[in-house]
């Protein structure tokens, strides 16, 4: 449960020594992803975008939208062209978090 960049978040800076977003937690993910030759799919298609994958159920956090995007779907750099399409399916609510959609080509 890391939000790995500042987008990931709904405030990096009040949020800054909050575990899930601690600098070593980032440090981590980053060289996690890096090392391991692994694609973050929807920051790769999505890189400006800042949408979330989880809302805390308190202060009504998801209907103010002041989430976390702690939920990821990557893959090897090998299928990485093989991505179609990545998404936040923010509209289902069925927990405090949303599915997250991948599209690859066979």
């Amino acid at each position: 449960n890391i939000a790995h960049t500042e987008i990931d978040i709904h405030n990096p800076k009040s949020n800054k020594k909050t575990s899930g977003f601690l600098p070593e937690e980032r440090a981590w993910m980053t060289k996690w992803l890096d090392e391991g030759g692994f694609i973050d799919t929807y920051r790769k298609y999505n890189p400006d975008i800042q949408k979330y994958s989880w809302w805390s159920y308190r202060a009504d956090a998801r209907a103010r939208n002041k989430g976390w995007r702690i939920d990821y779907q990557c893959v090897s750099a090998p299928i990485k062209d093989r991505i179609r399409h990545a998404e936040l399916l923010n509209d289902a609510i069925h927990s405090d978090h949303c599915p997250c959609l991948l599209s690859i080509e066979k």
